[in-house]
């Protein structure tokens, strides 16, 4: 008899609504801002991306805080009531949230097995792992083979992204080995990448508009292996973003012919650590 699998996964996968949809086995449960001591869910109106810009503009307090492990358990509780055997919990680098221990503990007591997966990704590529996973099980695979189908698109994906300041990664603690920079010249941009689920520095650039364009040549490169999806990111750029969209599906159709390039605003969780003017190419290979 073929198990009824289930899928979890946090709202920093940043998954459009039509996918989760579309998937059938997918529920994202909400990380949280917390806006001068008061927390309100991702995805609320008090959690847009416009609310978190005003917010880190106007210097208020911000922060976020994981889903408790309590919320967590009634979410698998519930699952099990509507008849999965399994459930797959997959969610953002434990180097950057405590998601994945919370979710560890509410799989101490769920109903039915939960296997619970650090990605090591973040953003978009969490997102991708996600619906690796949701392939896998809708073409009948086992839990075990939805989680290495995940984690091997999660593994083969590369984010790279470009922040204003690396202030606001500081103050979250969220800036690993790039805390080098801190106190360099105001000159230098960094570039910054996701190795091994923390931030790191990849190279410096010297301008906003040179750091757009390494953004654009950086997922050219990546893209070269073969058929891929593209995510750009951002938070309070859209302008920049939108040509970075436009630059990059015309050189990738050029090579591999008519890809989609998505572009969306970047989540309020994450947007509360990178901050206004952020923005972020994911090139994941394509399912």
């Amino acid at each position: 008899m073929v198990s009824k699998i289930a899928i979890v996964t946090d709202s920093t996968a940043m998954l459009p609504a039509e996918a989760v949809g579309a998937a059938g086995c997918i529920t994202v449960v909400p990380l949280q801002v917390v806006l001068d001591g008061q927390a309100y869910d991702e995805g609320l109106p008090e959690t847009s991306p416009e609310a978190i810009s005003e917010a880190l503009t106007g210097r208020r307090k911000v922060s976020t805080s994981r889903p408790s492990p309590t919320l967590l358990g009634e979410v698998y509780d519930r699952l099990a009531g509507e008849g999965y055997d399994e459930v797959i919990s997959l969610h953002l680098s434990a180097e950057m949230s405590g998601t994945f221990e919370s979710a560890q503990i509410a799989a101490r007591t769920a109903p039915v097995p939960v296997t619970v997966v650090d990605t090591r990704g973040v953003g978009p590529c969490l997102g991708f792992a996600v619906l690796a996973a949701a392939s896998r099980v809708a073409s009948g695979g086992t839990a075990q083979q939805a989680v290495e189908a995940a984690l091997a698109r999660a593994a083969a994906t590369q984010s790279y992204f470009y922040v204003n300041t690396l202030e606001h990664l500081r103050r979250g603690g969220r800036i690993g080995a790039a805390a080098a920079l801190l106190g360099s010249a105001l000159a230098v941009k960094p570039l910054l990448t996701i190795d091994d689920g923390r931030v790191v520095l990849h190279e410096r650039v010297r301008t906003a508009a040179r750091a757009l364009a390494r953004l654009e040549e950086l997922a050219v490169e990546a893209a070269a292996d073969g058929p891929v999806e593209v995510v750009v990111a951002h938070l309070g750029a859209a302008e920049r973003a939108g040509e970075l969209c436009d630059h990059l599906a015309s050189r990738i159709a050029e090579a591999l012919g008519p890809r989609e390039v998505r572009c969306g605003e970047l989540g309020a969780v994450l947007g509360a650590h990178a901050g206004p003017g952020m923005l972020a190419v994911v090139v994941a290979p394509a399912l």
